[in-house]
């Protein structure tokens, strides 16, 4: 089964919903591999999003190799819930590193969709199971649907030049 995720206006209202309604539970940032798995959970807002920058920057400057942060207990309530790991991941870069999310919950990942932060931001296992399309099917989806819809404009050009007019040519 193929899933979208070409994030619908429903799906923005959901999530921004899902995030308002969220319990008031503050984010928390559990170490779990000394700078190299970190967990994230809770509210992600302006007012919780100092601590867990903190943690996340002293979990990129402690190790080597990839920073896993594993997402699955997160609700992002505003902009600056992407933003931490926007710095973060920047931070790793300038220390080497990458960081990569793990377990996204599927309104973070439509945020990130919306945000188009997913093609900055490196996301494993965005679907957990789900079949979702290679990059290689989907640009092979990509050129079909651009091949079709060349083939449709040459066939509308055609017919313009075949049609005939209810005006009488001129004579010559």
């Amino acid at each position: 089964m193929a899933i979208d995720f070409a994030p619908s206006a429903a799906d923005d209202v959901a999530a921004r919903r899902a995030a308002r309604s969220a319990p008031g539970h503050l984010a928390h940032v559990d170490e779990e591999v000394h700078g190299k798995v970190v967990h994230v959970a809770g509210r992600l807002d302006v007012h919780t999003v100092p601590g867990v920058r903190e943690a996340l920057h002293a979990a990129v400057d402690a190790g080597t190799g990839d920073l896993v942060v594993e997402v699955d207990d997160i609700v992002v309530a505003d902009a600056t819930g992407l933003g931490v790991f926007v710095g973060a991941h920047r931070r790793a870069q300038r220390c080497g590193r990458r960081l990569v999310l793990r377990h996204v919950p599927l309104p973070a990942l439509r945020l990130m969709r919306v945000t188009r932060l997913h093609l900055v931001l490196l996301v494993d296992e965005p679907t957990a199971g789900l079949d979702v399309p290679t990059e290689d099917e989907r640009k092979a989806a990509r050129r079909a649907r651009a091949e079709a819809i060349l083939h449709r404009g040459t066939d509308r050009a055609q017919n313009r030049r075949e049609s005939t007019s209810s005006m009488p040519r001129k004579a010559s």
